[in-house]
Parts: structure tokens; C-alpha cells; sequence
């Protein structure tokens, strides 16, 4: 009996070993019976179920080791940007343009905002055409059909207009969602590209955008439909933006970050350096004894000018390495107005910051700083390449 034991619970250590290194297709034998039959793994079981349930799908993808490299034909590549083309030309040239001239000035005349929804790829064109409107200072938001359904459908209003994106108009969710946008009052507007659709009978406007084929050779993946939504409510978009007037200053406030709204609103004077961190000297200093103030402003340059402040010319480090190569020993004798640049480029306070960025990028050569002068030639500030790089732009 103790034999027994002792054997027992070797062979339990002896399977659990072989519990951690077994095949995932098979259990360790069970200490139960010690029959030596294998234990049916469970997630090959369910595995295996799932497979029952799915019925025989097509192998959709190859042993790896077998895959071939993909190759681009360049010639059907063209083709397919031909074929795009003439289905996107097929769209202009068939677009009703009333109902694009009612469908702007309804959204230029609401009062409210101007909700636009959509499924799947529709909703990525929405999404995009809500915020290229809120960019121009439009009112409006992307609300998901889904959600309208749960909840969020409080958010509309009477005043308000819903646009509903849908390619073949008998898209399920935005059906559903008709009755309810109806009850709070909005206004419908549906966009779609089937003739005949749920849709187009459950709006107060219709707007039909002609759509030829997709370009997906099955016809069915939204390669084009997608891209002519796009068109129409970016142009739409614009449309708007002209009714309103809108100037640049007006946008540049919508886009206070990033490159954009930086090259709208910043001027020279937001970025340029003053006062004490003007590196200035006078010319009849000599050169040797302005090396510090050369060196210690980070402009890579001195300015100089007279004892009203008027700009003389400019001195740059690159001058004092030219100078010093053909002078050599004599520059210790030369004086910095002798040797500078007397008709330096120069920039005013008020003009853009980018346009300073493109000032100094101009032909011949491009510069580094650019001095920046009032109306009288008076020296008030200094623009570098580095501080406009660290501004953003």
C-alpha cells in the first residue's frame, strides 16, 4: 500500500510536468483513471465548434512561408486613376446644381446647428465635413445614429438641421433614427446616390449625388461614393464660408495652434528679439573688440548703427571668418562699419511672421535674421531663422 502511495504521487508530479510542456492539442492523462487516454483540450474543442457553426469559409490567407511578394502593375495602377477620374467627372457633369444651391442656403439660414450623421464610411465623411465647417466658425456636429438612438438624440432642437450621409439610402440605423429626429423638430436632409430610396421619402430635402460605379472592381467597397460625399460638403463648405465673408483673421482665430493659425496670427513683432537682446555696436568699433557681443546674442550677426538708432548695416559671423581668412593679422586694425553689409534685407514690426520666414529663404541667399526697422530706419528688434522655427512655423 505504501508502494501504492508513493507511486501515485510520483506519477501526479509526472503529469503536471507534462501539463506545462504537452502539446496545446492534448491534457496530461487523468489521475482519475489512469486509462491513458488523452483529455480532449478544451479551446480546441470550442475552436472546433466555432468551425462547425461558421460553416466552411474559403481560406482566406496562405502559409506565410509560401506568400510571394505583391506586385503594383503601374499600368493598371493608371487605369484605376483614370477610371476614378471619369467616375468623379461623371459627378460633376450629372449633379443637380438647385438642389446643391437649396441645400447650402438651407444651411446657411439655420438658426441652429447643423447635425450631420452617417454609418460606417458615410460617418468618416461626416465626421470630416462637421469639423471643416466648426473650422470656419460654422455650428456644427457629427452625431452618431447609434447613439442618437440611446440617448443622445436629446441634443437636437427645432432650429436645428440633420444631414444624413448614406450612399444607398436604406441604411438601417439612420431609418430608425427618422421618426425620432422628426419628432424634435429638425429639419432632415438626406445625401445619397441610389435613385428611388427609404431615405429620399422620409426627408424634407433630398440631395442625389450621381455615383456611376465604385472603383472597387466588385462594385462594392465605397471607393468613389465616399469621395464624391467628400467633395460635395467640402464644397458646400466653402460656399458658406464665402456667403459669410469670412476674412483670414476670422479663421486664423479658429486655428490658434499649429502651423495655421500661427502663420495667420503671428506677426514679426510676436517673435522678434528687443531691446537688450539686440546685439548692436556702432561703426567706427573695431571688430576685434565686438567679438563677445557677436558671439553672445545668438543672432549671429551685430547690428550696427548710429547714436539715433538708425540701422547702418549688419555684421555677420560669416563676414568675420571671410575677413579674418584675407586679412589675417590686419583685422585686429579694422573697424566693423569698414567691413559690414551696408544694404542688409530688413522686415517692419507689423508684417507677418511667415512672411519674414520667406524673406529670408529668398534668392540669392538665404539669411538667417533679418533686422526689423520702423518707418524712419530706426533699428527696434532683430527676427532670426531659429526663433520662427521655435515658434511653430
Amino acid at each position: 500500500m505504501y508502494i501504492s502511495c508513493a507511486a501515485y504521487f510520483f506519477f501526479l508530479r509526472a503529469t503536471a510536468f507534462e501539463c506545462n510542456y504537452s502539446s496545446v492539442h492534448t491534457l496530461p492523462y487523468s489521475p482519475e483513471t489512469f486509462s491513458g487516454e488523452p483529455i480532449a483540450d478544451p479551446i480546441v474543442s470550442v475552436k472546433q465548434e466555432i468551425r462547425n457553426k461558421m460553416g466552411s469559409l474559403p481560406q482566406l490567407y496562405s502559409d506565410p512561408s509560401e506568400k510571394q511578394a505583391d506586385l503594383i502593375d503601374p499600368i493598371k495602377l493608371k487605369t484605376l486613376f483614370n477610371s476614378q477620374q471619369k467616375y468623379l467627372n461623371n459627378f460633376f457633369d450629372k449633379l443637380d446644381l438647385s438642389q446643391a444651391h437649396v441645400f447650402t442656403q438651407t444651411l446657411l439660414n439655420s438658426t441652429g446647428t447643423i447635425f450631420i450623421t452617417g454609418v460606417g464610411k458615410s460617418g468618416f465623411v461626416s465626421k470630416n465635413i462637421s469639423q471643416t465647417l466648426v473650422s470656419l466658425g460654422i455650428k456644427s456636429q457629427f452625431l452618431s445614429p447609434v447613439d442618437a438612438l440611446h440617448g443622445d438624440i436629446g441634443i437636437l432642437n427645432s432650429n436645428d438641421v440633420l444631414v444624413m450621409f448614406s450612399k444607398s439610402g436604406n441604411t438601417e440605423e439612420l431609418i430608425r433614427l427618422v421618426p425620432c429626429a422628426r419628432a424634435k423638430g429638425a429639419f432632415l436632409i438626406s445625401v445619397t446616390s441610389v435613385e428611388g430610396n427609404a431615405l429620399m421619402g422620409m426627408s424634407d430635402l433630398n440631395v442625389h449625388l450621381p455615383l456611376e460605379r465604385e472603383l472597387c472592381p466588385f462594385d462594392l467597397a465605397p471607393t468613389t461614393s465616399t469621395a464624391i460625399q467628400m467633395v460635395f460638403g467640402c464644397t458646400v463648405a466653402i460656399a458658406m464660408m464665402d456667403a459669410k465673408n469670412l476674412t483670414k483673421e476670422g479663421y486664423a482665430a479658429n486655428h490658434p495652434a499649429g502651423r495655421i493659425g500661427k502663420s495667420l496670427i503671428f506677426k514679426v513683432r510676436d517673435v522678434m528679439k528687443k531691446q537688450d537682446e539686440l546685439p548692436v555696436c556702432h561703426e567706427g568699433d573695431l571688430i576685434m573688440d565686438q567679438l563677445v557681443e557677436l558671439t553672445s546674442k545668438g543672432c549671429g550677426c551685430l547690428l550696427v548703427i548710429d547714436d539715433d538708432y538708425h540701422l547702418i548695416g549688419t555684421f555677420t559671423d560669416g563676414d568675420l571668418r571671410r575677413t579674418l581668412k584675407a586679412s589675417k593679422e590686419g583685422i585686429f586694425k579694422l573697424t566693423v562699419g569698414e567691413m559690414c553689409n551696408r544694404n542688409p534685407r530688413t522686415i517692419s514690426a507689423e508684417r507677418m511672421a511667415v512672411e519674414a520666414m520667406k524673406k529670408m529663404e529668398a534668392p540669392p541667399s538665404p539669411v538667417q535674421f533679418l533686422p526689423v526697422i520702423d518707418e524712419d530706419n530706426k533699428l527696434i528688434g532683430i527676427v532670426t531663422l531659429h526663433g520662427l522655427v521655435s515658434a511653430g512655423l
